[in-house]
């Protein structure tokens, strides 16, 4: 029986195959640490919790929400930009509320494109990103993921030379996979290229309280104009540690935001009404809260990059976002992520995401995910550092396997 058109044009999921493995091996018993989803493990605040319970109690709540997000929600994520952005919305028309970004950006991919559009998309990069706009029947143009000059190059060769001409283009800083940070001086480029060449701006934002250094990430919409042509997806998920509550945001451009309400409406009623008013709670509440995350994640970076080093197999020390990007050990790298993957899991008990499921321009690379604490990141490096301490004779098996399937 053949495949329906949508699926026809979604690849395999490469992370399934690391997630059976990795299953497999746990019903085996042994004890994997897992560093590939990037789900968090920290508890989400009690201040936002208790919210929820006092707000469940009540069963008026209890009924169907708005599909677009309660107003307070609303209000609350409009306040929260414009203390951390400097940038004001209005709640009504400028900020929906949604199930999670990633949601966001699959109904936004429903709003606006139409059968064969062009949508210009980093690589690698967040999978939805491209198969939202794919799976709504666009046609993906690539650009280097880096924030740099050749983005910027790449974008106008695309616009000069893509027919149709190229409705919108996805913007991820702080990156995943890759942790890239974008200047706020990016950023204008980028605006005063979309505003003269009728382009739509959607920036995923998800990261922006996960980073390291002395200055927090920008919005694009800090950008003088860029409202007029942006709209940015952010989440409670990585900030708040809430990644199971499923609250995000899409906020900027009300033409844009207008067509995302109005597919939402036909599609659900919200997230739950108390988790709305916990989020609202969560926005509103002491930042100290994201301080202390941000700090566990700072804190887990440095020991996986020290631990990691010491194992043999040195990373570089992401900017921003909860992930590590390492190149594949070059002993390795002749065998692509999704099988050095594999390996880890195997030989290691060591799980993480395959570069290549990020998009082509990720192989040679995989996601270390700051998802476990530093006893375990620690347990990892071992692993690790006894994997590597066998890696010809790993190899030498390796390529036997192959020539006798061949």
């Amino acid at each position: 029986m053949s495949e329906f058109h949508k699926t026809r044009r979604l690849p395999p999921y490469v992370f399934e195959q690391v997630n059976r493995l990795k299953a497999s091996a746990r019903a085996a018993g042994a004890d994997i640490v897992d560093l590939g989803m990037g789900n968090p493990d920290l508890p989400t605040p009690h201040h936002i919790v208790d919210k929820l319970v006092e707000t469940i109690a009540d069963p008026r709540t209890h009924r169907y929400s708005s599909s677009k997000g309660i107003p307070g929600l609303r209000r609350a994520q409009a306040a929260y930009y414009q203390r951390r952005f400097g940038v004001k919305l209005d709640p009504e028309t400028q900020v929906v509320a949604t199930i999670g970004s990633k949601e966001g950006f699959a109904n936004i991919a429903q709003a606006i494109t139409a059968p064969g559009d062009v949508l210009l998309v980093p690589n690698p990069t967040y999978p939805i990103h491209q198969f939202g706009f794919i799976i709504s029947g666009g046609v993906i143009r690539q650009l280097p993921a880096r924030p740099d000059e050749e983005f910027l190059r790449a974008m106008d060769r695309a616009m000069t030379y893509s027919v149709p001409k190229p409705i919108a283009v996805v913007l991820n800083y702080p990156a995943n996979p890759t942790g890239y940070v974008a200047s706020l001086d990016f950023y204008k480029e980028v605006v005063a290229y979309a505003r003269r060449n009728d382009l739509f701006i959607l920036s995923d934002l998800a990261y922006a309280e996960i980073y390291f250094g002395d200055t927090p990430p920008p919005s694009v919409l800090e950008v003088p104009g860029a409202i007029d042509v942006a709209v940015e997806f952010s989440s409670l998920s990585k900030t708040f540690s809430m990644p199971g509550w499923r609250i995000g945001f899409a906020v900027g451009n009300e033409r844009l935001l207008s067509a995302l309400a109005r597919v939402k409406s036909y599609l659900d009623y919200g997230a739950f009404t108390p988790v709305q008013v916990a989020g609202a709670a969560a926005l509103n509440g002491p930042a100290t809260v994201v301080d202390e995350i941000r700090d566990v994640y700072r804190h887990r970076r440095d020991v996986l990059v020290e631990s990691f080093a010491r194992a043999g197999w040195p990373l570089p020390a992401p900017e921003a976002t909860m992930f590590a990007w390492a190149p594949i050990p070059e002993k390795f790298r002749h065998i692509g992520s999704l099988e050095f993957s594999k390996l880890l899991v195997e030989k290691a008990e060591v799980a993480v995401a395959p570069g290549i499921g990020f998009g082509e321009d990720g192989e040679g690379f995989v996601r270390i995910a700051l998802v476990e604490n530093e006893q375990r990141i620690r347990q990892a490096a071992r692993n690790v550092r006894r994997f590597l301490a066998t890696a010809d004779e790993t190899m030498h098996n390796v390529v036997a396997l192959g020539a006798t399937r061949g």
